[in-house]
């Protein structure tokens, strides 16, 4: 029996020793490390012109990775052109300038409206044949 009392005894023992002295302390706070962002740069700019369509815009852009300033171009369906230039940071936020050119157009007189005649829509031809039956 005293073997088994002596290896009772170590168990109890290696037991005891592995818990925390203090099981009412919080473990060590995790802190993400914080990692500081590179600032990245950029350009680009875009055009569109279409004269078939009526089609005119454009928009560029440029940033030094805090900073973002440009401006984009529109053609407005009354005929003006709408610009805004625009600059936005952190501190200030976005900060634009509308300006319009030329003067509204609109039509003295309206014409009829677009029509189109109907088609009679989709019919499609039975593709199915049914197999013959033999009797």
């Amino acid at each position: 029996m005293a073997p088994l009392k002596v290896c009772l005894l170590l168990a109890l023992a290696s037991v005891c020793l592995a818990r925390p002295s203090d099981p009412y302390h919080a473990p060590p706070a995790y802190h993400e490390p914080v990692y500081k962002e590179e600032a990245k740069p950029y350009s680009f700019a875009y055009g569109v012109a279409d004269a078939y369509a009526g089609t005119n815009f454009g928009h560029d852009e440029k940033s030094d990775g805090n900073a973002v300033s440009g401006s984009y171009t529109v053609q407005l369906p009354d005929g003006r052109k709408q610009t805004v230039n625009y600059n936005a940071d952190h501190y200030n936020g976005y900060n634009a300038q509308v300006e319009y050119y030329g003067e509204a157009q609109y039509p003295h007189e309206y014409g009829p409206a677009v029509t189109f005649a109907p088609h009679g829509g989709y019919k499609p031809e039975p593709v199915y044949q049914p197999a013959p039956t033999y009797h």
